[in-house]
């Protein structure tokens, strides 16, 4: 799916979000404080950041089990560090499997995505044009300002400061191109009073905007202005981010008028009031993008006035009550985070009930040097599963060959071999391995990964015997519209490390929609070596996409005497990410796991 896609996707659930924060904001304003209010918004500006960021987001469940569970460390001696560069003798009685793999090209085509993409594009470009416009406007206003030289307001801001407890000197300029005071500049503030209100001094008016503007600086306002313009660039289609920013915009004066009350003795609250209802007609006008004033519309200083009139110093108890409201929507809403995700939402991810199972997480990166990687093992005698990088192992990559262990099961099944005879004639044409140019049968299809064999079973079944196999045995994603010659080659045909482990436990159990002998055939095709009391049983199967080696898997199982261990190993990369590679790392984990001898 393309970005513009899943990205028009997720602006639906910020839809969601924004009204979850009015419904907090409207529904419990009486346990929240002004400021508060104003916080909440700062939520929607991380979250409006998710869809941009190249990794997954962790659900709820997972943030949860975070602090609910510890990583636990396998007690069977493994090393995290040695076992990297080892690589496992290979019995005498072992038959090794040849890791071969037709590469796949994944040039896509030109889609809707891309017309969404350019029109999106086209609107960020204009929103920024537009604000470059209001940043020229805003440079010429401070190029014509002139350094204040009213001694009275000078006096006045120098109080001011001290009231604010602002040790910085922030300059202050006059201006005769704006309506209402505003303080701009993230590195360096300054204050631009406009001459009409110098001309028409009265001191308890200027000092009430003077500490108003201060608020804005101790409270950081101008770094969250840059933040809302980049924001707005980016989703300037949606209006409900346009909504979430007005009422954020009002809802900052308000926690600025506040603030200021709370400076203020009760007797001043009407003063403070009654100053914004006299300039109301002044300072209607909205400030620049890149500046915070005292001015705002109508609507907003009719609330403002409302928040004067009702305001009460907050107390202990509101205070703690407001922070437990923000931190529960806080968790509320990362919960969906993961929804935002363009990175996952262009990725299938395997929902496994992590919380109601007994798992170790040690570090195994050093196994997988230079490779995204993840290992999966599940222990049948203790129940307990070991994972490393439980999103990767989550996350639902093409099988490629390690399919053939079930595309083996429905030849067996549809008749098209049977066990004990599974032979298949080559049919002449000359493939790019010798191994595959002659006569197979299932062990030796297996062993060299011969395409065109399970490919014959294929074509033999059918597609509809095969979308209806898949959905028996609840394969991954059960997707195979990629074409009956290639669904599981790098294309539609998706499962997780994780999934791969339980349907190997439920073929090694005989617990899938097939007859034992057929499972047993299949088992007797897969064992790889003996060595000491272990038996080694699997398969490899190697992504190649455009020539290049990207997605290298290993799954399979370990039969010991008194347990069995079934297993799946996976690794990403640009190249040399074969199978071969992923069952090297993975038989060097479970040799240090003492699994293997």
């Amino acid at each position: 799916m393309d970005f513009s896609v899943r990205f028009l996707i997720c602006n639906v659930f910020i839809a969601a979000i924004v009204g979850i924060l009015l419904a907090v904001r409207y529904g419990l304003k009486r346990l929240l404080s002004a400021r508060r209010k104003y916080q909440l918004w700062f939520l929607l500006l991380a979250l409006l950041a998710v869809p941009f960021l190249p990794v997954r987001m962790p659900g709820f469940g997972r943030v949860i089990s975070w602090f609910t569970k510890g990583d636990v460390r396998s007690g069977t001696g493994m090393s995290t560090a040695e076992g990297a560069a080892r690589t496992v003798r290979q019995d005498i009685s072992s038959r090794w499997i040849d890791d071969f793999s037709i590469s796949v090209s994944r040039k896509a085509p030109a889609s809707a995505g891309t017309l969404l993409l350019v029109i999106w594009m086209a609107g960020m470009l204009a929103m920024t044009a537009l604000l470059i416009r209001s940043a020229l406007r805003l440079n010429d206003i401070r190029r014509s300002s002139v350094e204040l030289q009213n001694v009275k307001v000078l006096a006045l801001y120098d109080s001011c400061l001290r009231e604010a407890g602002i040790s910085r000197n922030i300059p202050i300029r006059a201006t005769a191109f704006l309506k209402s005071p505003v303080i701009t500049g993230l590195i360096r503030p300054c204050i631009y009073l406009p001459l009409h209100l110098i001309s028409d001094y009265n001191p308890s008016d200027m000092r009430y905007m003077l500490l108003h503007e201060l608020q804005h600086y101790r409270h950081k306002d101008a770094l969250v202005n840059n933040l809302m313009n980049a924001v707005k660039i980016l989703y300037w289609f949606n209006p409900f981010v346009w909504i979430a920013f007005k009422e954020m915009h009002s809802d900052r004066e308000t926690a600025c008028d506040s603030a200021v009350l709370g400076l203020l003795d009760a007797a001043d609250y009407e003063t403070y009031g009654h100053t914004l209802i006299s300039f109301a007609e002044k300072i209607s006008l909205a400030p620049f993008p890149f500046a915070s004033g005292m001015g705002g519309n109508l609507v907003q200083l009719r609330k403002r006035i409302l928040n004067i009139s009702s305001y009460e110093p907050e107390t202990a108890s509101k205070r703690i009550l407001g922070r437990c409201v923000y931190c529960l929507t806080a968790l509320v809403l990362l919960g969906a985070a993961p929804a935002l995700s363009t990175y996952a939402s262009g990725e299938d991810y395997y929902s496994f009930a992590a919380e109601e199972e007994q798992i170790s997480r040690p570090d195994l990166s050093s196994y997988f040097s230079g490779y995204d990687g993840t290992f999966v093992l599940y222990d049948d005698t203790a129940d307990s599963w070991l994972i490393y990088d439980e999103e990767q192992a989550a996350l639902r990559v093409p099988p490629n060959s390690t399919y053939k262990i079930y595309g083996a099961l429905l030849g067996l099944e549809t008749g098209v071999i049977s066990p004990g005879t599974t032979q298949m004639e080559w049919d002449g044409q000359n493939y790019p391995f010798d191994e595959w140019n002659q006569d197979q049968d299932l062990g030796s299809a297996m062993q060299s990964s011969v395409n065109w064999y399970f490919q014959s079973i294929d074509r033999q079944a059918g597609a509809t015997a095969v979308k209806d196999f898949l959905t028996r045995l609840h394969y991954g994603n059960e997707d195979s519209s990629g074409g009956i010659d290639s669904y599981w080659m790098e294309s539609s045909l998706k499962i997780s490390a994780i999934e791969q482990v339980e349907l190997l436990k439920h073929l090694y159990g005989y617990d899938v929609p097939a007859d034992k002998p057929n499972i047993d055939e299949v088992k007797n095709a897969l064992f790889l070596s003996k060595e000491g009391d272990a038996a080694l049983y699997g398969k490899t199967g190697t992504g190649r996409v455009d020539g290049k080696d990207v997605n290298g898997s290993f799954v399979g199982w370990v039969e010991l005497p008194d347990r069995t261990c079934f297993f799946a190993a996976n690794i990403q990369g640009d190249a040399e990410a074969t199978g071969a590679a992923a069952s090297q790392a993975a038989r060097s984990i479970l040799s240090d796991m003492q699994l293997l001898d």
